[in-house]
């Protein structure tokens, strides 16, 4: 099962009782995901297709609950390669589509035109009570949401027909300071949010507290096995560095051994020379405590440095590259 269907499966459980809540989530279902026509002279019906059986339920029994009707129901079967069952939601019946019409305030028919069009539910005096946005967010992803799985991704968007839902959408996004996007695709409008921390914050909104965890766990997993490789990267780096100036040293120290002698340097190069060829593992700091008296790793350094100088000096002379 998708992210996306756990998520939508947890929010048809969601029990609600407020009438307004109720006619806020059907506002957006019908509105995103509604068909509406003109049938006859004055004829209306209202269709909603869907794939998830627990939200063909969800709107079958808020219609119910709010208007004490029974919508059709009907499954169709798809005859393509992968057989998807969608669930068709309908009410053939002018009088009680006329009603949810007008009680939910989406749409109207301009100077009597048959074609309908969908009117913006800010002017809808429900949607100024904090619960009935939410409700409206709720309705909206579920009529057009989808969220891509965490393990992969941080990506949540909600696609509709119509480019003022879709500014509205982020209006009220906005209103919960979160950061949504608007881009056309396909003939459609897509709002979509991006980062992991504002889809937490919408999965809250909405109700979706489970999924939320579970999105939540994924975040805390994935930022403990990326702070791990930073960690392992950042010693790997460290330690190839460390390895490669010890076998420049090792090599410098050689050569100067090998033409002007251990003899010709100071007892403290000497010193230092000698321990990083008999130790040539040990970091800095080993070296200097080897060292009488022992030094720090400034001082290891510098002394060093200090050879390779020499090093470079005797090549230099010889006319060595």
């Amino acid at each position: 099962m998708s992210f996306s269907s756990i998520v939508k499966n947890e929010l048809c459980r969601i029990e609600t009782n407020e009438k307004c809540c109720l006619l806020s989530e059907l506002s957006a279902v019908v509105r995103i995901s509604g068909i509406i026509k003109s049938i006859g002279d004055n004829g209306i019906i209202i269709k909603i297709v869907t794939e998830n059986a627990a939200f063909a339920r969800r709107v079958f029994l808020s219609i119910k609950r709010l208007y004490n009707i029974y919508p059709e129901v009907a499954i169709r079967r798809s005859k393509k390669l992968k057989k998807h069952t969608s669930y068709i939601i309908q009410l053939s019946s002018s009088i009680e589509a006329s009603n949810i019409i007008k009680d939910l305030a989406i749409a109207y028919s301009p100077a009597g035109d048959r074609e309908f069009a969908y009117r913006p539910a800010y002017l809808k005096k429900e949607l100024k009570k904090t619960c009935c946005r939410k409700s409206y967010l709720r309705g909206a992803f579920l009529a057009g949401g989808s969220i891509s799985d965490p393990e992969k991704t941080y990506h949540l968007e909600i696609t509709m027909h119509q480019r003022e839902f879709a500014l509205e959408i982020c209006d009220l996004l906005a209103y919960y300071k979160l950061n949504s996007k608007v881009i056309k695709r396909k003939g459609n409008f897509v709002v979509y949010l991006k980062e992991g921390e504002n889809i937490v914050d919408f999965l809250n909104i909405i109700g979706a507290h489970s999924a939320l965890l579970e999105l939540e766990n994924v975040r805390i997993l994935k930022g403990m096995r990326n702070n791990i490789n930073r960690i392992v990267n950042c010693e790997t780096a460290n330690l190839e560095k460390t390895v490669n100036a010890s076998l420049r040293q090792k090599e410098n120290i050689r050569y100067i051994k090998d033409t002007i002698g251990f003899g010709s340097l100071p007892d403290n190069l000497r010193e230092i020379a000698e321990a990083r060829l008999s130790y040539s593992d040990a970091n800095l700091k080993e070296l200097g405590e080897m060292l009488d008296p022992p030094l720090g790793k400034s001082g290891v350094n510098h002394r060093l440095r200090k050879l390779d100088k020499i090093a470079g000096n005797i090549r230099n002379l010889k006319g060595e590259l």
